[in-house]
């Protein structure tokens, strides 16, 4: 079993910054693709960012790209997303994913370990 647990969400101005963080226990994230999605009330469960373990290549939903980073420590098993020039529409719950590496790493469906979720919520 992989335990993922975000933290750094909270209440930010539009423009501002905030940086994730997730931290994963009990399996290496070896054998998974990293991700994070994000969910909105109201709306479906959306695809943000990954980056694969071994490649470190990443990946961003259009709406982010250029504003937000995805990044990994994997002597400490964390990942981060920072992200930058937030804007309102950014609101929402974010949650950390471990998707296996035969999945579509931008279906929440095929995540196998969801973190919590922390709520991310950027003011006008």
């Amino acid at each position: 079993q992989v335990q993922l647990v975000e933290s750094g969400g909270g209440l930010v101005q539009a423009g501002g910054s905030l940086r994730l963080s997730c931290a994963a226990s009990g399996r290496t994230f070896s054998s998974y693709v990293r991700g994070w999605f994000r969910q909105a009330p109201g709306k479906e469960r959306e695809f943000v960012a990954a980056i694969t373990y071994r490649e470190d290549t990443t990946v961003y939903a259009a709406s982010v790209k250029g504003r937000f980073t995805i990044s990994t420590d994997n002597a400490k098993n964390t990942v981060y997303l920072q992200m930058n020039s937030l804007k309102p529409e950014d609101t929402a719950v974010y949650y950390c994913a471990a998707i296996p590496r035969s999945r579509d790493y931008r279906d929440y469906k095929g995540v196998s370990y969801w973190g919590q979720g922390t709520q991310v919520t950027v003011s006008s």
